[in-house]
């Protein structure tokens, strides 16, 4: 069984909202959440036990960004009613009247002297926070601008749309310096990692992306949803990545080995925002079902190096899965484990869920986890991806009925004698065309990233070879003058 120090564990179920929840943001002093909702209203929770939260009314239409600024005393939220609204924690808000359509996003400059909106009427404004009014817009996106987020030094701006097109901006020319066109669908956020090295964006079209700005090249490409990824979030080390997504779960990144941590299954719909908090400590994750759901990290408090080996000890499949366990089932990339694992369903009791499907509750995340489920069930078959960026920890909940399982599985019931004979006539594994798309994808990654890395060798090499030079010049002026030194002063003392 995992230990709880370093699996990821629900800390507190949070219920208040009418409406979808929308967006996400802690507060910088550790104490609040803020979250906004399609009920119009901007919910602040505490986050100490038993404290009551507080709903702000103002809106006239769906809240669809929340950010709070970095001294925490000002809460900013972007809504489809076409403004901005600054709140005081006492509920006093002014509003800025910001664009002509729908404000999808906003987000403070890191010296909370700035807002950054983005908007339906194809642009992203700027403002000035202390003087509440209005500085420059960005105007090259050709359609809707769904979000734009600061740089950690504020110099760039990062915004993304349903263009289809990723754009930096330097905030002193107000010109758009880059433009990444790699998305097969809309663009739905994007991010600056706290180091400001890189940015990440993710699409409809299910795929998360990072590019490295120093050399503008994709260095990684992470297609683990089934639908359109709506929000994600950097840990504050860099290290680590949630994603929310419309296919109902909350996935966490690991950046450095490139690969899938853990697949949580806390929401009934969508997941249509997530936030880590300032120290990374808690994450937060909010969706369709109206609920805020707040996650203690856990798998960041041990040594890195440490969580790996325990991570490569526990990839097995001999015992069953269990609700604790929410380890990924796929190799490490020290330890190799066979690449692929195909379990047959047998009759399943549709009425039971599948293990590490989270239906979360307060009541659930206080009592012991219960193991009647295994007993009724085998584990669902599912496929590794590639050592480079996927690992694969799928087991999917069959709350419905044996159809469902099916098209989540490839391997569910069959009636009919044409199906069966189908069924005959099928050699290999049905997970086996998905596999060899995911390989052929990390194939053309891995490629992009040697590319990177041979371009950073030649550049070492070349700098190397100069330093070397200029040593060898170096020790040669030093050397030559010394000879002529001593012959002057032999000279002056033989005379």
């Amino acid at each position: 069984m995992a230990s709880v120090l370093e699996d990821p564990s629900l800390e507190r179920h949070l219920k208040g909202h009418k409406d979808a929840v929308t967006c996400t943001d802690f507060c910088p002093n550790h104490k609040q959440l803020a979250s906004g909702s399609m009920d119009k209203t901007l919910m602040i929770w505490n986050l100490a036990s038993k404290a009551r939260a507080f709903r702000f009314v103002g809106h006239q239409d769906i809240i669809t960004g929340v950010h709070f600024s970095p001294s925490g005393n000002l809460v900013a939220t972007s809504s489809k009613d076409r403004t901005v609204r600054l709140w005081k924690p006492k509920g006093e808000s002014k509003v800025i009247k910001a664009h002509t359509a729908a404000v999808r996003s906003v987000a403070f400059s890191h010296d909370g002297q700035r807002l950054a909106t983005a908007s339906d009427d194809k642009s992203v404004k700027v403002w000035s926070v202390p003087r509440h009014c209005f500085l420059y817009s960005l105007n090259q996106h050709t359609n809707w601008v769904c979000c734009a987020r600061f740089s950690p030094d504020a110099r760039l701006i990062a915004s993304c749309g349903d263009d289809r097109t990723v754009r930096l901006w330097d905030t002193s020319s107000k010109h758009c310096i880059n433009c990444f066109t790699d998305y097969g669908g809309s663009a739905t956020s994007v991010d600056f990692n706290p180091s400001g090295t890189c940015i990440a964006s993710s699409g409809s079209d299910s795929s998360l992306r990072i590019w490295d700005l120093r050399t503008n090249k994709l260095i990684q490409h992470y297609q683990v949803h089934r639908a359109a990824v709506n929000s994600f979030s950097f840990h504050p080390s860099s290290n680590f990545m949630i994603t929310g997504s419309s296919d109902s779960t909350v996935k966490i990144l690991d950046l450095l080995e490139g690969r899938l941590m853990y697949t949580l299954h806390g929401h009934k719909g969508p997941v249509f925002t997530v936030a880590f908090s300032r120290g990374g400590d808690l994450f937060a994750s909010g969706g369709a079902d109206a609920q805020v759901l707040m996650w203690r990290t856990n798998f960041d408090t041990k040594p890195y190096l440490s969580v790996l080996q325990q991570h490569s000890h526990r990839a097995t499949v001999d015992p069953p899965p269990h609700v604790s366990d929410i380890h990924p089932r796929a190799p490490h990339l020290h330890h190799p484990l066979p690449t692929e694992i195909q379990v047959t369903i047998g009759h399943l009791n549709s009425s039971l869920p599948l293990s590490l499907c989270f239906h979360l509750s307060r009541h659930q995340t206080h009592s012991a986890p219960a193991h009647s489920a295994n007993s009724h069930h085998r584990p669902n078959g599912h496929h590794v991806g590639s050592a480079r960026l996927e690992g694969c920890m799928e087991h999917y909940g069959a709350s419905g009925s044996g159809a469902t399982a099916s098209s989540q599985t490839g391997a569910g019931f069959r009636g009919s004698p044409e199906e069966q004979q189908q069924e005959d006539l099928s050699s290999y594994p049905p997970c086996l065309d998905t596999t060899l798309q995911h390989i052929v994808r990390q194939l053309d990654i891995l490629t992009q990233t040697v590319s990177v890395l041979e371009e950073r060798l030649t550049l070492t090499e070349d700098k190397l070879k100069e330093c070397l030079q200029h040593q060898s010049q170096i020790i040669k002026e030093i050397g030559q003058p010394g000879p002529r030194r001593r012959t002057a002063n032999e000279g002056h003392l033989s005379g």
